[in-house]
């Protein structure tokens, strides 16, 4: 009876897979580090249609329709906007060509996948949902993965029930020299604290080195300090981030281990001062290292899986909830820049 259960969960799960067919055609732009490391790899596990590659060279176009093929490389953004067949384009470029790109494809009323930074301003923000509005683009999503993250959709449903307090949020790599810090990298830390918080204000703003900022936010229902920073190492990396309530405190750690700690107090007494007290520690999520398998892998607990799924599905028609809209980006964009205007 047990193997009988156990081999029809194993044919379901395979079916489901099986089950799942992209039917539009969709494009790609762009052909960097990040897009064969992160969002390549999720395209072809999901096995949506790519029909076109654009890429900045005819060398580079030749290389791809050998690498993969039944691919078209191609260098003419126009070939692939005038092919009625594609449906949706992923854009993942340079942040400072996202923004030419994306609202081409908007013009263009076709779906738009783009990367962070869609745009370098809350103006440029402002233009892209207005193009989207105006040539009636479906969908239009930004690469904000660590919005589709497992445990901040768990610590997201979590807060919901909670009294919060004050949270502390540390975003800690190494040096950058190739971009904008504030743009490029910190616009995820900072896109994570609206998210989960909503609109921020800022209550202070201190630039402690070059590329390196701490920071005090006021939100509607909690108050927050962040530090960013490049710092510190690339190899030792960290991203952390802890939320106090009025029952216990959350700590996330890189994406990869949600856990919440409850507080020992009966009637506002502090218990642990009465007898001695060994905290219980409730693991709410945890990457698990042994198993190979898909949950398992870092693109899907930091989220670009998720981002991706769910991105083909809205543009397929299929229930899926986008999380990272254009139009939702406003208060991380209104963020940015007023940081950029305090420093």
């Amino acid at each position: 009876m047990i193997n009988q259960l156990i081999e029809r969960y194993k044919r379901f799960r395979t079916e489901q897979y099986l089950a799942q067919i992209y039917q539009s055609k969709y494009a790609f732009v762009g052909m960097g580090q990040h897009s064969l490391s992160n969002l390549y790899p999720v395209i072809r596990h999901l096995q949506i249609p790519i029909k076109y590659i654009c890429v900045t060279s005819e060398r580079k176009a030749q290389l791809i329709e050998r690498k993969f093929p039944g691919i078209k490389g191609t260098i003419s953004l126009d070939e692939i906007l005038n092919d009625d067949t594609i449906k949706g384009v992923f854009v993942s470029t340079s942040p400072v060509a996202q923004f030419s790109i994306a609202s081409r494809v908007l013009q263009s009323g076709k779906s738009l996948f783009v990367e962070k930074p869609p745009c370098p301003s809350l103006e440029q923000l402002h233009k892209l949902i207005e193009l989207r509005r105006l040539y009636h683009s479906q969908v239009v999503a930004v690469g904000m993965q660590k919005r589709y993250a497992p445990a901040v959709r768990i610590l997201q449903e979590k807060l919901k029930k909670e009294h919060l307090i004050s949270y502390d949020l540390h975003y800690l790599t190494g040096a950058y020299p190739e971009g904008n810090a504030l743009l490029d990298l910190y616009i995820h830390p900072l896109d994570l604290a609206c998210y989960l918080f909503g609109e921020a204000e800022i209550i202070a703003c201190q630039k402690v080195a070059p590329s390196s900022f701490l920071l005090m936010l006021k939100h509607p229902h909690v108050t927050g300090s962040i530090e960013l920073s490049t710092a510190y190492s690339w190899i030792s990396a960290k991203e952390s981030l802890k939320v106090c309530t009025n029952s216990g405190v959350f700590y996330l750690v890189q994406m990869e281990e949600l856990t919440y700690e409850s507080n020992s107090t009966f009637l506002g007494l502090p218990l642990e001062k009465v007898h001695t007290h060994h905290p219980t520690i409730e693991v709410l999520y945890r990457r698990n290292n042994f198993t190979p398998i898909l949950a398992n892998n870092q693109v899907y607990t930091q989220g670009y899986f998720d981002e991706i799924l769910s991105f083909a599905n809205a543009v397929e028609g299929h229930q899926n909830k986008n999380l990272s809209d254009v139009d939702s980006m406003t208060a991380t964009f209104k963020l940015l820049e007023e940081i950029s205007l305090a420093l």
